[in-house]
């Protein structure tokens, strides 16, 4: 079977969604940071859960009906994962109350490495010397981001931790869902059961908004519904081995944005740990592929 241009570039086409999609991402936070100030997280996750739910329903719409996509075989693990992901979103959004979002996202990147731990410890995938190797020098990078000890050790640092720790969690739990589950079947109950469970607590820690919050609060939802549907499509053109490398520039795009809009910069030490984070993430990556290539 030939290979026609299209489908050669189609991994091109991919990465470029992927980094776009990155860039939606580091604008979401932004904007995450500047409500945090001045609005309850479960006003600003409630807001951002009903985009959420909106944009899985018109895509369930798409695929057969609005209620079709609610037949899972795994709904109690569906719900249990979407509950992760809420708990995981609400420590990002209170960690930008205290940190830039560059350190944020330079402790974040961790999570690839929690994934690799994980998939041996939970779901007995192999993993080989080297890369436990490396997700031990991954930690390390942490450590010096975090700085315990010394004077200069913010315990907040903590909460973007959980997070990374809860995303692991997250995508882990994904894995074994997406065996019996289509993708629509997974962002419904990802949208409905967040919804639900903001719904609780939205209303009752409601501030009213002025004129910048009704334009921020619904850009903070768009922008994560975009994202998510680059996300997506990048998924459907390349696959997620060939994305991963590119998921780093999230930190990358999270300093520009920080230091644009904030007028932050990471300090030296910081970098430092973030440069040992990537470089471990990227090696667990490259492993990945030398032992997919020899099977």
């Amino acid at each position: 079977m030939s290979i026609t241009a299209s489908d050669a570039a189609a991994p091109s086409r991919g990465i470029i969604l992927i980094l776009i999609a990155n860039l939606g991402f580091a604008g979401m936070d932004a904007v995450s940071k500047t409500l945090i100030v001045d609005y309850p997280v479960a006003q600003i996750l409630w807001v951002r859960y009903a985009f959420f739910a909106a944009f899985a329903t018109a895509l369930s719409l798409r695929s057969g009906g609005p209620f079709a996509g609610f037949r899972s075989q795994r709904p109690a693990l569906n719900v249990l994962r979407a509950v992760i992901l809420l708990a995981e979103i609400a420590c990002f959004v209170v960690a930008f109350r205290y940190l830039p979002l560059a350190e944020t996202h330079s402790i974040a990147a961790v999570y690839p490495l929690i994934i690799t731990a994980l998939s041996a410890l939970v779901l007995g995938e192999f993993v080989g010397p080297r890369r436990w190797a490396a997700v031990a020098v991954g930690f390390v990078g942490v450590v010096v981001i975090l700085r315990p000890g010394l004077g200069v050790f913010n315990p907040a640092a903590l909460i973007p931790l959980a997070g990374a720790a809860l995303f692991a969690v997250y995508q882990i739990m994904t894995k074994v869902v997406a065996r019996r589950d289509s993708m629509v079947t997974i962002l419904l109950y990802t949208g409905w059961i967040g919804f639900a469970l903001t719904s609780i607590t939205g209303p009752f820690y409601w501030t009213p908004p002025d004129l910048k919050g009704w334009i921020l609060l619904p850009i903070a939802g768009f922008m994560g519904v975009v994202g998510h549907l680059l996300l997506i499509k990048a998924l459907e053109l390349a696959p997620a081995s060939v994305l991963q490398p590119f998921n780093y520039t999230l930190l990358i795009w999270a300093t520009a944005v920080g230091f644009l809009v904030f007028g932050d910069l990471p300090d030296t030490v910081t970098v430092l740990g973030a440069g040992i984070v990537v470089a471990s993430g990227l090696y667990t990556w490259w492993r990945e592929r030398v032992r997919a290539k020899r099977r």
